[in-house]
């Protein structure tokens, strides 16, 4: 019965198939054309982005498309999509200062095409516009513009250059249709020898420095040792004139140095024996009084006199001292 029933179905096929069939696979198959049509007709250009057609029979249409659906003519015309939105790109450039030293500099660029312009862009530049245009003219304006200033001045003048660079850098993409948002110097740095060069000089300097603190200091010793010494020679002139006016000062300073002398032997933890002399405890004898009578035959006056000569001297020696390390720390300022 099975056997039977698909022999008929098969019949049928073979005489022409059901009624309809022909005509349903035939609208079936318009259908399928129609939408593949359709679907091929459109096209989106998407945000921050632009199109342009492209004719098989005209070329490049003069006409930009801007964000949204848009209709072509399947295979005679295609799009071109543009991103208009701004990119970064670093740029590094190596090249030569005014006075000729080797400066490594770095761009950071923000470039988009002019909106405008881009039917003549894709004939002229296609769609790699910036891999084609911005690395050539960036070396170009970087060493135009780096040529007119010293290592120094890249340094302290360094918003300058940047102002300049960009002023040069955006006149000079205009002419390829590009505009650039922003150019800013990222890095700027020196060969190893303009650096060993600061370094050497900047060790110069602090050596010059430290000489000039070392003669400032040599003067305001020098200005103490004066003050000292004239102190000391103003305490003799005073202690002379009360050793004339009154001898007993001399009797009361052997007393006190006695007593020093015996505190000292007494906190000793070694045994010293020392006669009344040195210890100065031989106030009743004779001699404790001879420079009481000298003063009093008006001899002492001749001894303070040799003692001041003699510290005179020690003061001219010492001048002497601190003149010559002076004259040795001015010469060291001099050569540095």
């Amino acid at each position: 019965m099975a056997q039977s029933k698909l022999n008929d179905l098969a019949g049928k096929f073979g005489k022409g198939g059901p009624p309809g069939l022909n005509l349903g696979l035939k609208i079936l198959a318009v259908g399928g054309l129609a939408a593949y049509g359709i679907a091929q007709s459109m096209y989106t250009v998407e945000g921050g982005h632009r199109g342009i057609i492209f004719n098989r029979i005209g070329g490049v249409q003069n006409e930009i498309y801007t964000e949204g659906l848009h209709f072509r003519i399947p295979w005679f015309q295609y799009p071109i999509i543009y991103d208009i939105r701004s990119r970064p790109r670093k740029l590094s450039s190596p090249t030569g200062s005014k006075d000729l030293q080797m400066v490594n500099i770095s761009l950071r660029v923000l470039s988009r095409p002019d909106a405008q312009q881009l039917p003549d862009m894709y004939r002229q530049l296609g769609l790699d516009y910036d891999e084609k245009v911005l690395p050539s003219i960036c070396n170009e304006v970087l060493k135009s513009v780096v040529a007119k200033f010293n290592a120094a001045q890249l340094i302290t003048q360094r918003q300058q250059v940047s102002l300049l660079v960009r002023r040069e850098l955006v006149d000079r993409a205009k002419d390829f249709n590009i505009i650039l948002d922003d150019v800013s110097i990222t890095e700027l740095s020196f060969g190893k020898e303009y650096t060993a060069a600061v370094e050497a000089k900047q060790v110069a300097q602090q050596e010059a420095q430290r000489a000039a603190f070392i003669v400032e200091r040599a003067k305001q010793e020098r200005q103490q040792k004066i003050v000292q010494a004239e102190g000391e020679a103003e305490a003799a002139k005073m202690l002379g004139e009360a050793i004339g006016q009154n001898p007993g000062y001399l009797k009361l300073r052997k007393i006190r140095a006695a007593q020093n002398i015996a505190r000292t032997i007494a906190n000793s933890q070694n045994r010293v024996y020392l006669g009344g002399n040195s210890l100065m405890l031989n106030i009743q004898d004779k001699e404790f009084d001879d420079q009481s009578d000298k003063l009093k035959n008006k001899e002492y006056p001749l001894v303070l006199y040799q003692a001041g000569v003699v510290h005179q001297q020690q003061h001219n020696r010492r001048k002497g001292i601190l003149n010559s390390a002076l004259e040795i720390g001015s010469h060291l300022v001099g050569n540095n």
